[in-house]
């Protein structure tokens, strides 16, 4: 099916954002999303066009809401504070991102794997768990695997986790799974918490500090007024805005404007005094 989205929405930029770790960019420029057990395929053919290879009611019942379409973000762009050079910058450099809401469980799960890996080896660590203990699941063009379930990787032992490169993380994925499969974490009720309550939750499983939680909140749950701080946005606070924290003057879209600056950072390294 064909689509027009007239707001901000490059592929490539999300699939490198470093929001989503099974994003896929296949042969022809066509990227590949994945949401539970459903399937994308998704092209830009020309301006604010995209070919969809999926349904009508797919599309407006899940991937719409999955790639925030119903938020303006070209007027987010538009309010960045005039004197703010280096967030007019970054969101120029992002332009076209938009914060993905993902499956809680997958992405509780992937941002625990990402502590201390960079995003090659987290997209390794993911697909491996997938490849493994995921469903099977087939298209026109391929054969793939859905992001394991909570009761799945909960059958594991951590000798078994470590071996899909999860290393030191394998306990924390499992008392994660643990919790999910039992009820313990109901993902569903936890959508109803505030901010606050919803970090502190998160909080409570092993593994899980404020910048995975945080990254949990903004990709999972749509909290764009929570901006995580990793190694990169530290560096930017240090570096460009001399240790004060930019982020709470723009409200509910503080989250947004952090992903330009993170993935601004990730693609100018060499601008930073320390680099990894």
């Amino acid at each position: 099916m064909h689509i027009r989205v007239t707001d901000d929405l490059d592929l490539k930029k999300i699939a490198d954002s470093g929001q989503c770790f099974r994003v896929k960019e296949l042969p022809d420029e066509i990227f590949r999303f994945i949401c539970g057990n459903n399937i994308l395929y998704l092209k830009q053919t020309g301006d604010c066009e995209y070919l969809a290879e999926t349904t009508p009611q797919a599309w407006e019942s899940l991937w719409k809401f999955y790639f925030d379409l119903e938020r303006n973000y070209a007027q987010i762009r538009g309010g960045i504070a005039s004197g703010d050079a280096y967030l007019t910058e970054a969101a120029e450099c992002g332009k076209g991102i938009r914060i993905l809401r993902q499956d809680p469980w997958e992405m509780l799960v992937t941002f625990i794997i990402s502590q201390r890996k960079n995003i090659p080896a987290i997209r390794s660590a993911v697909e491996v768990l997938c490849e493994r203990y995921g469903q099977q699941l087939h298209t026109s063009r391929e054969t793939l695997y859905a992001f394991p379930s909570p009761r799945s990787l909960a059958a594991l032992s951590q000798s078994q986790l470590r071996d899909c490169g999860l290393g030191y993380r394998a306990p924390y994925v499992a008392d994660a799974a643990r919790q999910a499969a039992s009820g313990e974490l109901d993902f569903q009720l936890l959508a109803d918490l505030p901010d606050a309550a919803l970090l502190e939750r998160l909080k409570a499983v092993k593994g899980v500090g404020i910048k995975v939680a945080s990254c949990i909140c903004l990709f999972a749950y749509g909290r764009t007024g929570i901006a995580p701080v990793d190694t990169w946005i530290r560096r930017v606070i240090q570096e460009r805005y001399q240790g004060r924290d930019p982020f709470p003057q723009y409200g509910s879209a503080a989250g947004i404007l952090q992903q330009y600056m993170f993935y601004h950072a990730l693609f100018h390294k060499h601008d930073f005094k320390q680099t990894s």
